[in-house]
């Protein structure tokens, strides 16, 4: 089974539209954030979508940092 399968390299494993995924990630972030105007009355709520939306911006700038300094993290 193993000698059927094609030899890639990783660098054949890159993302095929990071643009798109950009933009997804920014859009989820911004959905996540409008989800705090609601009508619940406690922060527990407000504490997770903040965290998660940190996260995920962090998560972006580390690979806007690493494509800038052609240090692919793919």
């Amino acid at each position: 089974m193993a000698g059927n399968e094609p030899v890639t390299s990783p660098d054949q494993h890159k993302p095929t539209n990071v643009k798109l995924a950009r933009i997804g990630g920014v859009v989820t972030i911004a959905i996540l954030l409008v989800m705090m105007i609601g009508n619940h009355t406690g922060t527990t709520e407000d504490v997770w979508l903040v965290g998660i939306s940190a996260v995920l911006a962090l998560f972006m700038i580390a690979d806007w940092l690493l494509r800038k300094n052609g240090l692919n993290a793919d």
